[in-house]
């Protein structure tokens, strides 16, 4: 169930390919339809469209509803990419190697051991609406399981490298749920919040697609506009991301 260190290496180009599939979705012939909308309608049409007709709501009201939801998976995902690259650095967070000197108890660390992985996750749920319906199924399901994999390895990893430090890190902070009560005190790192920020373009992108462009009905529009972030996340990440100074170690 690990991943191997070779899918660590290659993790962001995994995640992307299993957003791609999704997007793309080939199992759906170009005669089949989704409710009568065509056959590579959008899940953020398709379900409130569903909504609508089970009598939940109308559909001009389940239409902002969905919308709402998915921005809301976006702000989540911004929140936890910057905050989580922001305290542990932009070089650990996007290292080809598994980085684990000593346990980083600040910021989202102190309430969930993995806010990166859930950032991720967020992030591809967000984006599931602008897939079809089976497609973001698959693709939820996938990096679902991906997001598992690394976590599992990552943390079979750290319990060699640091030992009872982060075996008590383990056991005092739960691994996907945040917990408030009870969080270690902060390790005292000085985020890097403008850099962090720099880095982590694309979920902001995908934010803000869904928030300022979603109101259009143009999923074309939306996907340019995340396709543009990412591109400036890549670039940026190639003229900065080697000059951040990140805190010393990894959890």
């Amino acid at each position: 169930m690990r991943a191997s260190a070779i899918e660590f290496r290659l993790r962001m180009l995994i995640n992307a390919t299993i957003i791609f599939i999704g997007f793309w979705s080939p199992w759906i012939g170009r005669s089949s339809a989704w409710a009568g909308l065509g056959p590579h309608v959008a899940l953020l049409e398709w379900l409130s469209l569903r909504i609508s007709r089970l009598g939940l709501a109308t559909f001009t009201v389940a239409v902002p509803a969905v919308i709402m939801l998915a921005t809301f998976c976006a702000a989540v995902a911004v929140v936890l990419r910057i905050w989580g690259t922001a305290c542990l650095g932009a070089g650990t967070v996007y290292s080809l190697q598994m980085q684990g000197r000593s346990v980083t108890a600040n910021g989202p660390y102190r309430f969930v051991r993995n806010p990166l992985y859930l950032g991720v996750w967020f992030v591809a749920a967000a984006l599931a609406f602008l897939m079809p319906p089976t497609g973001s199924l698959v693709a939820m399901v996938l990096i679902t399981l991906f997001q598992l994999r690394l976590i599992l390895g990552e943390e079979a990893f750290l319990a060699r490298q640091i030992g009872e430090p982060y075996m008590a890190y383990k056991r005092a902070v739960p691994r996907l749920v945040p917990r408030l009560r009870g969080a270690p005190a902060a390790a005292g790192h000085k985020p890097q919040w403008l850099l962090a920020a720099f880095s982590e373009l694309t979920p902001i992108g995908v934010f803000v697609a869904l928030a300022f462009f979603s109101w259009s009905y143009n999923n074309q529009l939306m996907i340019k506009v995340i396709l543009i972030s990412l591109g400036l996340s890549l670039v940026t990440r190639a003229f900065l991301v080697e000059k951040m100074e990140s805190p010393a170690g990894a959890a």
